[in-house]
C-alpha cells in the first residue's frame, strides 16, 4: 500500500527591506509623485536641450511683429522687442533650473558636512560651527544676496558659467545654515543609538562610524528639504534678476523675462509676455516642492 505523500507549499522568502526600497513602493502608489515627476522631466530636459522644443532662434527679434498676440506662428507671441516668447522662455530655462540645482546641491554638501562634523565632534568644533551659522541665519538670504552680487562686479561679457556661479554663491553663503542646523541636530539624535554605541565599543573607526551609521541614517532630512527648497532657490534667482542683481540681460532667464515684461505699460498691452514665463517658474516650483512633499512623506516613518 503506497503512502501518498503531500507536497508542502515552499515557504516565501521575503527580500531584505531597506528604506529606499519601502519609499520608493509608498511613491509609486502616489498621482503626486508622477504628476511632479514628469514635470520635473520635461522642465529639466527643456534645460538641457532646449533645441528639442523649438527651433526658433530666440535672439532673433523682428521689431515689425513686436507684441503681437500668441498664433499658430507664436504661441506665446512676440514680446517688445519682436523677439518669440516661446524660444525665449524654453531657453529661459537652461539658466534658472541650473541655479537651483546647484544651489540645492552645494547647500546640501556645505551644510550637510559642516553639520556632521559639529553633532559628531562636539565640543569647540560644534561651538564655533553653531556661532557662525547663526551669523549667516540672521541675514535674510535676499537682502545678503544682493549686497553680496554688488560687491563682485561682472560685466556683460563674462561666461555664462562664472554669472550663474556667482549668483549659486550668493544663495549658497545665507543658505548653508538651515541644512547646517537640520543634519546637526539629526547627527546629534541618531549618535546615542545602541548600535552606534556598539561599533565604538568592537574599536570601529572614526570614519567607518560616520560613513556607515551616523550619515546613512542623518541624510534623510537634508533630502526632502534640499527638494522642497530648490523651488525657493529658483524663485530667489528670479527675483535678483528681475531686481536688476541677478543674471544680466545677456543670459536669458525666467526672471529676466519677467523682468522685461514689468516695464511701464507692457502688462496691460502685452500681457503675454508676462504670464507664460511666471507660469513656467510656478509650474516648475510646484512641481519641486510636491516632489519634497512626497519624498517627505515616504521617508519619514512617522507619517506612515
Amino acid at each position: 500500500m503506497s503512502e501518498t505523500v503531500l507536497a508542502r507549499p515552499a515557504r516565501r522568502i521575503d527580500r531584505p527591506r531597506s528604506l529606499g526600497g519601502d519609499a520608493w513602493r509608498i511613491m509609486r502608489r502616489r498621482v503626486l509623485f508622477w504628476a511632479s515627476a514628469a514635470l520635473i522631466i520635461v522642465f529639466v530636459a527643456m534645460a538641457i536641450a532646449p533645441q528639442a522644443f523649438t527651433s526658433v532662434d530666440p535672439r532673433l527679434c523682428d521689431l515689425a511683429l513686436a507684441r503681437r498676440t500668441p498664433s499658430s506662428s507664436a504661441i506665446f507671441g512676440y514680446d517688445s522687442q519682436g523677439c518669440d516668447v516661446w524660444a525665449r522662455t524654453v531657453y529661459g530655462s537652461r539658466a534658472s533650473i541650473l541655479v537651483g540645482l546647484l544651489t540645492a546641491a552645494v547647500t546640501a554638501l556645505v551644510g550637510g558636512l559642516l553639520g556632521l562634523l559639529a553633532g559628531y565632534l562636539g565640543g569647540w568644533v560644534d561651538a564655533i560651527l553653531s556661532r557662525l551659522a547663526d551669523i549667516f541665519f540672521a541675514i535674510p538670504m535676499l537682502l545678503g544676496a544682493i549686497v553680496l552680487m554688488y560687491s563682485i562686479p561682472s560685466s556683460s561679457s563674462s561666461p555664462m558659467i562664472w554669472l550663474v556661479a556667482k549668483v549659486v554663491l550668493a544663495m549658497v553663503l545665507f543658505g548653508w545654515p538651515s541644512v547646517f542646523r537640520l543634519m546637526r541636530s539629526s547627527v546629534i539624535q541618531v549618535k546615542p543609538n545602541e548600535y552606534v554605541l556598539a561599533a565604538k565599543a568592537l574599536g570601529a573607526s572614526p570614519w567607518r562610524i560616520v560613513s556607515s551609521h551616523l550619515l546613512p541614517n542623518s541624510l534623510t532630512p537634508v533630502i526632502v528639504v534640499s527638494t522642497i527648497d530648490l523651488g525657493g532657490y529658483i524663485v530667489t534667482e528670479s527675483t535678483l534678476s528681475f531686481l536688476g542683481v541677478g543674471l544680466p540681460d545677456t543670459v536669458m532667464s525666467w526672471g529676466r523675462a519677467i523682468a522685461r515684461a514689468s516695464d511701464l505699460g507692457l502688462i496691460r498691452q502685452v500681457p503675454h509676455m508676462l504670464i507664460f514665463p511666471s507660469l513656467f517658474l510656478c509650474l516648475t516650483v510646484l512641481s519641486f516642492i510636491l516632489m519634497g512633499e512626497v519624498v517627505r512623506d515616504a521617508l519619514d516613518p512617522k507619517l506612515r
